[in-house]
Protein backbone atom coordinates (compact mmCIF):
# COMPACT_ATOMS: atom_id res chain seq x y z
CA UNK A 1 0.00 0.00 0.00
CA UNK A 2 1.28 3.45 -0.86
CA UNK A 3 1.99 5.90 1.89
CA UNK A 4 -0.33 8.55 0.37
CA UNK A 5 -3.33 6.16 0.31
CA UNK A 6 -2.60 5.08 3.89
CA UNK A 7 -2.49 8.69 5.16
CA UNK A 8 -5.67 9.56 3.19
CA UNK A 9 -7.40 6.55 4.77
CA UNK A 10 -6.33 7.69 8.26
CA UNK A 11 -7.65 11.20 7.54
CA UNK A 12 -11.02 9.83 6.38
CA UNK A 13 -11.31 7.67 9.52
CA UNK A 14 -10.31 10.65 11.70
CA UNK A 15 -12.84 12.89 9.94
CA UNK A 16 -15.64 10.36 10.46
CA UNK A 17 -14.67 10.05 14.14
CA UNK A 18 -14.66 13.83 14.60
CA UNK A 19 -18.04 14.16 12.88
CA UNK A 20 -19.48 11.40 15.09
CA UNK A 21 -18.08 13.08 18.21
CA UNK A 22 -19.82 16.33 17.21
CA UNK A 23 -23.18 14.78 16.24
CA UNK A 24 -23.56 12.34 19.18
CA UNK A 25 -24.13 15.00 21.92
CA UNK A 26 -26.67 16.80 19.71
CA UNK A 27 -28.66 13.58 19.14
CA UNK A 28 -28.53 12.71 22.87
CA UNK A 29 -29.83 16.19 23.72
CA UNK A 30 -32.73 15.98 21.25
CA UNK A 31 -33.91 12.47 22.22
CA UNK A 32 -35.72 12.63 25.60
CA UNK A 33 -34.75 10.09 28.27
CA UNK A 34 -37.15 7.40 29.43
CA UNK A 35 -39.47 8.62 32.19
CA UNK A 36 -38.48 7.17 35.52
CA UNK A 37 -41.78 8.06 37.18
CA UNK A 38 -43.67 5.26 38.86
CA UNK A 39 -47.22 4.50 37.78
CA UNK A 40 -49.78 5.25 40.49
CA UNK A 41 -52.79 2.93 40.69
CA UNK A 42 -54.22 3.85 44.10
CA UNK A 43 -53.79 6.62 46.65
CA UNK A 44 -54.88 7.12 50.27
CA UNK A 45 -56.43 10.56 50.57
CA UNK A 46 -57.40 10.87 54.21
CA UNK A 47 -60.14 10.06 56.67
CA UNK A 48 -63.80 10.25 55.64
CA UNK A 49 -64.74 11.80 59.00
CA UNK A 50 -62.42 14.77 58.27
CA UNK A 51 -63.91 15.49 54.84
CA UNK A 52 -66.82 17.97 55.05
CA UNK A 53 -70.13 17.63 53.19
CA UNK A 54 -70.51 19.70 49.97
CA UNK A 55 -66.76 20.28 49.65
CA UNK A 56 -63.94 19.39 47.31
CA UNK A 57 -60.20 18.87 47.35
CA UNK A 58 -57.67 18.57 44.52
CA UNK A 59 -55.13 15.79 44.99
CA UNK A 60 -52.10 14.82 42.89
CA UNK A 61 -52.62 11.26 41.62
CA UNK A 62 -49.16 10.67 40.15
CA UNK A 63 -48.97 13.33 37.44
CA UNK A 64 -52.75 13.74 37.20
CA UNK A 65 -54.63 16.24 39.36
CA UNK A 66 -57.80 14.59 40.70
CA UNK A 67 -60.73 16.39 42.31
CA UNK A 68 -62.39 14.58 45.19
CA UNK A 69 -65.91 15.87 45.89
CA UNK A 70 -68.19 14.94 48.78
CA UNK A 71 -71.72 16.02 47.89
CA UNK A 72 -74.53 16.95 50.31
CA UNK A 73 -75.73 13.35 50.56
CA UNK A 74 -72.23 12.20 51.59
CA UNK A 75 -71.42 10.42 48.33
CA UNK A 76 -67.82 10.75 47.10
CA UNK A 77 -66.87 11.48 43.48
CA UNK A 78 -63.32 11.42 42.13
CA UNK A 79 -62.80 13.05 38.73
CA UNK A 80 -59.82 14.27 36.72
CA UNK A 81 -59.38 17.96 37.59
CA UNK A 82 -58.29 18.98 34.08
CA UNK A 83 -60.87 20.18 31.57
CA UNK A 84 -61.12 18.07 28.43
CA UNK A 85 -61.14 21.23 26.28
CA UNK A 86 -57.72 22.79 26.93
CA UNK A 87 -56.51 21.11 30.17
CA UNK A 88 -57.41 24.00 32.49
CA UNK A 89 -57.91 23.10 36.15
CA UNK A 90 -61.61 22.86 37.03
CA UNK A 91 -63.26 23.92 40.31
CA UNK A 92 -66.26 22.67 42.26
CA UNK A 93 -68.96 25.30 42.80
CA UNK A 94 -70.71 24.52 46.06
CA UNK A 95 -73.66 26.83 45.37
CA UNK A 96 -74.49 25.30 41.95
CA UNK A 97 -73.25 21.80 42.85
CA UNK A 98 -71.42 21.67 39.52
CA UNK A 99 -67.87 21.51 38.29
CA UNK A 100 -66.86 24.51 36.22
CA UNK A 101 -63.92 25.41 34.02
CA UNK A 102 -63.23 29.11 34.29
CA UNK A 103 -61.14 29.22 31.09
CA UNK A 104 -64.00 28.84 28.60
CA UNK A 105 -67.12 28.38 30.77
CA UNK A 106 -67.29 24.60 30.57
CA UNK A 107 -69.76 23.06 33.04
CA UNK A 108 -69.84 19.44 34.25
CA UNK A 109 -72.14 17.55 36.62
CA UNK A 110 -70.87 15.51 39.59
CA UNK A 111 -70.53 12.40 37.40
CA UNK A 112 -68.17 14.33 35.07
CA UNK A 113 -70.62 14.61 32.15
CA UNK A 114 -70.38 17.89 30.24
CA UNK A 115 -73.50 20.03 30.57
CA UNK A 116 -72.45 23.10 28.57
CA UNK A 117 -69.50 24.88 27.05
CA UNK A 118 -66.80 23.72 24.65
CA UNK A 119 -65.44 20.58 26.42
CA UNK A 120 -65.73 17.70 23.90
CA UNK A 121 -65.64 14.81 26.40
CA UNK A 122 -66.64 14.14 30.02
CA UNK A 123 -64.08 14.22 32.82
CA UNK A 124 -62.26 10.97 33.55
CA UNK A 125 -63.77 9.19 36.55
CA UNK A 126 -61.82 7.39 39.27
CA UNK A 127 -63.11 4.78 41.71
CA UNK A 128 -63.45 5.73 45.39
CA UNK A 129 -63.12 3.05 48.07
CA UNK A 130 -63.79 3.64 51.75
CA UNK A 131 -62.00 1.19 54.02
CA UNK A 132 -61.94 1.66 57.82
CA UNK A 133 -62.85 5.39 57.49
CA UNK A 134 -59.93 5.82 55.03
CA UNK A 135 -60.64 7.23 51.54
CA UNK A 136 -58.74 5.50 48.73
CA UNK A 137 -58.81 6.62 45.10
CA UNK A 138 -57.96 4.05 42.43
CA UNK A 139 -57.56 4.26 38.68
CA UNK A 140 -59.95 1.32 38.26
CA UNK A 141 -63.24 2.53 36.86
CA UNK A 142 -66.18 2.17 39.20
Amino acid sequence: MERRKFINGLMVIGGIGTLGAAIYPVVEYLVPPDSGEPTVTSLKVGKLSEFEMNSSKIIKFGRIPVMLIRDESGELHALAATCTHLDCIVQYRQDAKQIVCACHNGVFDLKGRNLSGPPPKPLEEFAVIIKDDEIIITSQKS
